[in-house]
């Protein structure tokens, strides 16, 4: 395929893995842009510095969850560009695919507990925690042919409120530094094929 300078791209991507070693990078945003966490697995090239890269894909997310709204044929009355959309709220977008990586989105409503995967901590009796669920973006990163990754968005979040979320030591809004999840999201974002 020939671009623009005469630059010759190649349309295919890498090939997957065989180790279902596919994940190549994850961010987890508050509801005001804040990266809570990013990690990397894969990533070949760094060409930003990591706060201009959580801007762009932060701001790379907000606009075009403003275009899907706008441009959901199922809403009579449209938003404006640009205007905040409430979690859930207008057409939702999931994922987005180009040659070489796939970008997979969830966004949580602040205050809603989804169905929880039974993951015990040692240590804490979380029957005994009062639970703060805020507004997160996650953002995970893969190889092109990966399949749909909902359910391990749903996952990872759940990993997120059993590790972090029920932790007594963490502070709401500030970057999560914990090894329990951190082991178990690495040991899980390996595995995804």
């Amino acid at each position: 395929m020939q671009f623009f300078g005469g630059t010759e791209i190649n349309p295919s991507p890498p090939a997957i893995t065989a180790s279902g070693n596919n994940g190549h990078m994850i961010y987890i945003f508050n509801r005001n842009g804040i990266c809570l966490l990013y990690r990397e697995w894969n990533r070949q090239l760094h060409t930003l510095d990591p706060q201009q890269d959580h801007k762009l894909m932060f701001g790379l997310l907000f606009s075009l969850k403003s275009l899907t709204a706008k441009m959901d044929p199922t809403c009579v009355e449209k938003v404006n560009l640009g205007v905040p959309q409430l979690p859930g709220q207008g057409c939702s977008f999931h994922s987005f695919r180009t040659n070489t990586y796939k970008l997979s989105f969830m966004e949580t409503p602040s205050g809603i507990k989804p169905s929880m995967y039974p993951l015990p901590i040692a240590g804490f009796a979380s029957q005994a925690l009062t639970l703060h669920f805020v507004c997160i973006q996650l953002i995970l990163v893969t190889h092109p042919r990966t399949g749909d990754l909902r359910e391990s968005l749903k996952y990872i979040y759940n990993l997120y409120v059993e590790y972090v979320v029920k932790n007594p030591l963490y502070s709401p809004g500030t970057p999560i530094r914990c090894e329990p999840f951190n082991t178990n999201l690495d040991q899980y974002v390996r595995g995804v094929g």
